[in-house]
C-alpha cells in the first residue's frame, strides 16, 4: 500500500488570500441528474455521489472550537440505494464536552408530473441518540427518497476536540464523481497530515490566509480526487481503514501566543516513560506482582526449567480469568479487582500474565499491538490511541514466544489470529522497539479417506480429519460452542447426511498441545455407484465452493493471517469387474518466491485408486502484484475438485 505522510511546515507563499469561494451551491439538482439511471463505469452501483465537499476550520468566535461543514449531492440509481437517504452522524463526547450539529439542511428532488419537486427535511424529525459513553449520534431520514431521486445534505458540526482535527474519507462503498476537502489551520497549530490509500490526488494545493485565527496566519490546504471507485471489501484483507483513500490529521504541537509550546506528539522515549508510569499499564504490572505472588510461588515450586515455568503460569492465568470480550492495552478494572472477580479485558488479563511471569523471573516484556480489524499503527511517531491490545513477549534461550492468555484454545506461543497485524511495539525497561507479528503455525487440515466400493454400489470405510495450528483452534471452538460433544457430533452428522456417519469419535479435544482428530465411519452411495458406468468425484469431503479472488485487479495485499495447508489422501478399493476410463493428468503448480503450491496426483493399480491432493499457501501476506498468481492457483484448485472419474464395466 502506498502511504504518504505530509508534514505541515507553515512556510507560506507571499500571496495573501482575502476571500475564497468554494464548494457548490445548494439546491441546484438538474433534470439531467434526475433522469440518469446508470453509472457506466460501475453498473452495479446502487447510488452515486455526484459532488461532495468538506471544509474544516477553527471558529474565530466563541470557544474557538473546530467547525466542520459537509455538503453532498447523491443520485439514487437503484432501489437498493434508497438507504443512502438515511443518515447517522456520530458525535464524540467526553466528560462535559461534546460535539454538536449547529445547523442542518437536507432535501430530496424528484420528477413528479413532469416537474421537479423538492421535499425538505423537517428538523423536528432529527433525533439525538445516546449510543455509548463516548458517542452520541444525530439520526434522520430525508423524506420522499426513492429510486431515481437526487438527495442533498448540508450540515455544520462543532467540536471542542481540536486535538483531533477532522479526517476525510475520499472513498466509500459507493462511487463518487468528485470529493474535495479543505482544511484551514492556524500557523501555531502543527499537525502531522497523512494521506492513505492508493488513489492519486487530482488537487493538492495550499495557500496563505492572513490573520485568519485571532492574530495568527493560516494555511489553507485543498485536496480532491475525481472519478473515485467504490471501495469493496474482499476476502483475506485486514481493516478497511488500512486501504480506504483518506486524509488524517494528528496534532503534534501548539505554539501559544505568549511564547509557550505544548508538544502533543511525543517521541517514543517520552511515550515509553508515560506508559511505565501509567496507572492502568506500567504501575499495574508492578502492583500485579504482589497480587499473584502466592499463586505463582506454588506453581513453580522446585521448577528450574524456564519454559516449563512460563507455560505453567500461562495456563494458570488463562484458566483463572474469563475474558469479557473487551479489547484494550490498558487495565480496565485494575489487576487487583479483575483478579478477585476472575474476569477482565485484554489489558487486565495479559498485564496479570506479564506481572506473574516477572515475579517468576521469566524474561518478559509487554508488547502493544493493533488487531486486524482495528487497522495498522502509525510507526513514524507514537500514537498510542492506534493500539488496542497488549500481549507478553517472552524470550527464553534466544527464542521468542508471543503469549496471550485471553483465549482457552490457544497454546503457549500461538497468538490469536486477530493479533497478526503488521508489527507490535515492545515496551522494554529502558527503551521500546518494533517487533514483527508473524504466525508461528499454519491453519492445517489433513484428511485421510480409506474406502471400499462394494458390488452393491455402496461405498464404506473411514474418514479421519487431523487439524493442527489455527484450524485446530477453530474446530475446538466449534465443539465447545455446543453444550456437549454429542450435540456437536449430532449437528455434524445432520450437516453431512450424504455420508451416513455410523460412528464418530473425537480425540484430543481437551489437549490443545496436540492435533485435534475426528474419526468417522461412513457408508454412502446406496446403489449409486453401479451399472455399466458411473461417475465418481474423489473430493468427497469439504471443497472450495468458489474462488475467493474474483476481482480482475486488487490494489491492496492479500492477507491470510497465517499460512494455509490442506492435504487430502484417498484410497478406494473397487470391484475387479470395473475399470477407470481415463485418469486425469497430474497437476503441479507453484507460486513465485516460494509462496505456495498445489499438487494433484491420481494413480490406479490393481483395482485400487489413490488420490493425493495438497494445497499450501506458504506465506501469510501477498502483494497486489502477486494477486493474479493466487487467483490462477485457486482457479486450478476449483477445476481439479470438479473432477469426475468415469468407471466402466469391463467387457
Amino acid at each position: 500500500m502506498k502511504q504518504f505522510f505530509l508534514f505541515l511546515s507553515f512556510v507560506f507563499l507571499n500571496s495573501v488570500v482575502i476571500a475564497q469561494s468554494h464548494g457548490f451551491p445548494y439546491g441546484q439538482a438538474t433534470y439531467r441528474e434526475l433522469e440518469r439511471t446508470l453509472y457506466e463505469p460501475d453498473t452495479s452501483a446502487v447510488a452515486l455521489i455526484l459532488d461532495e465537499f468538506g471544509d474544516a476550520y477553527f471558529d474565530n468566535n466563541n470557544d474557538h472550537n473546530l467547525l466542520f461543514e459537509y455538503h453532498a449531492r447523491i443520485k439514487i440509481l437503484k432501489k437498493g440505494g434508497v438507504s443512502y437517504g438515511t443518515f447517522e452522524i456520530p458525535l464524540r463526547k467526553s466528560d462535559s464536552r461534546t460535539e454538536k450539529i449547529v445547523s442542518i439542511r437536507a432535501s430530496s428532488f424528484n420528477i413528479e408530473d413532469g416537474s421537479m419537486r423538492e421535499t425538505k427535511l423537517d428538523t423536528k424529525n432529527v433525533f439525538l441518540e445516546n449510543q455509548s459513553k463516548y458517542y452520541d449520534a444525530k439520526k434522520f431520514a430525508i423524506p420522499n427518497v426513492k429510486e431515481g431521486s437526487v438527495i442533498e445534505i448540508f450540515y455544520t458540526l462543532e467540536s471542542p476536540f481540536f486535538f483531533k482535527f477532522r479526517s476525510w474519507e475520499f472513498q466509500s462503498d459507493i462511487p463518487k464523481l468528485q470529493s474535495e476537502f479543505w482544511a484551514l489551520i492556524p500557523g501555531n497549530y502543527l499537525y502531522n497530515v497523512s494521506l492513505r490509500g492508493y488513489l492519486k490526488l487530482t488537487k493538492d494545493e495550499s495557500e496563505l490566509v492572513r490573520g485568519c485565527f485571532l492574530t495568527a496566519d493560516c494555511s489553507r490546504m485543498k485536496f480532491a480526487i475525481k472519478n473515485i471507485p467504490a471501495f469493496r471489501e474482499e476476502e483475506y484483507m485486514t481493516a478497511k481503514s488500512n486501504f480506504l483513500s483518506a486524509i488524517n490529521f494528528e496534532l503534534s504541537q501548539i505554539n501559544y501566543f505568549d511564547g509557550r509550546k505544548d508538544k502533543i506528539t511525543k517521541e517514543w522515549k517520552d511515550a515509553d516513560e508515560e506508559l511505565r508510569q501509567n496507572s492502568q499499564f506500567g504501575l499495574q504490572i508492578k502492583r500485579g506482582k504482589d497480587i499473584v505472588d502466592e499463586h505463582v510461588e506454588r506453581l513453580i515450586a522446585g521448577e528450574t526449567d524456564m519454559l516449563v515455568k512460563a507455560k505453567k503460569i500461562h495456563d494458570f492465568i488463562k484458566g483463572w480469568y474469563k475474558w469479557n470480550d473487551v479489547y484494550g492495552e490498558y487495565s480496565e478494572f485494575g489487576i487487583k479487582k479483575s483478579f478477585e472477580a476472575k474476569t477482565g479485558n485484554v489489558g487486565d488479563i495479559n498485564l496479570s500474565l506479564i506481572a506473574a511471569l516477572k515475579y517468576a523471573g521469566v524474561p518478559v516484556e509487554p508488547m502493544l499491538l493493533s488487531t486486524r480489524k482495528n487497522g495498522l499503527v502509525t510507526d513514524i511517531y507514537p500514537v498510542l490511541s492506534d493500539f488496542n491490545y497488549v500481549v507478553a513477549k517472552v524470550t527464553i534461550n534466544d527464542k521468542v514466544y508471543l503469549v496471550d492468555a485471553t483465549d482457552d484454545f490457544h497454546p503457549f506461543g500461538l497468538l490469536p489470529e486477530r493479533c497478526l497485524n503488521g508489527r507490535g511495539r515492545v515496551i522494554g525497561d529502558k527503551e521500546s522497539y518494533w517487533f514483527d507479528l508473524k504466525p508461528t503455525d499454519k491453519e492445517k487440515t489433513t484428511t485421510m479417506l480409506t474406502l471400499v466400493l462394494g458390488d452393491d454400489g455402496e461405498i464404506k470405510g473411514s474418514i479421519q480429519y487431523l487439524f493442527g495450528g489455527y484450524k485446530a483452534v477453530k474446530e475446538r471452538k466449534k465443539i465447545y460452542g455446543f453444550s456437549s460433544q454429542q450435540e456437536f457430533i449430532d449437528d455434524f452428522k445432520n450437516k453431512n447426511q450424504d455420508l451416513n456417519i455410523t460412528d464418530f469419535k473425537i480425540e484430543n479435544a481437551d489437549d490443545i498441545t496436540k492435533p485435534l482428530i475426528f474419526k468417522l465411519t461412513v457408508a454412502f452411495g446406496d446403489g449409486t455407484y453401479t451399472g455399466d458406468n458411473f461417475l465418481f468425484n474423489p473430493f468427497i469431503t469439504e471443497q472450495w465452493q468458489r474462488n475467493p479472488f474474483k476481482s480482475s485487479e486488487r490494489l491492496y495485499p492479500v492477507d491470510f493471517g497465517a499460512p494455509l495447508e490442506e492435504i487430502t489422501i484417498l484410497t478406494l478399493d473397487y470391484p475387479p469387474g470395473y475399470e477407470i476410463d481415463e485418469l486425469p493428468s497430474k497437476v503441479g503448480l507453484s507460486l513465485p518466491q516460494n509462496g505456495g503450491r498445489f499438487i494433484f496426483e491420481i494413480q490406479n493399480a490393481t483395482n485400487k485408486l489413490s488420490v493425493n491432493n495438497s494445497l499450501l499457501i506458504a506465506k501469510p501476506v501477498f502483494t497486489s502484484n502477486e494477486y493474479h498468481y493466487l487467483k490462477e492457483l485457486f482457479n486450478n484448485v476449483l477445476a481439479v475438485q470438479r473432477t469426475e472419474l468415469v468407471f466402466k464395466k469391463k467387457k
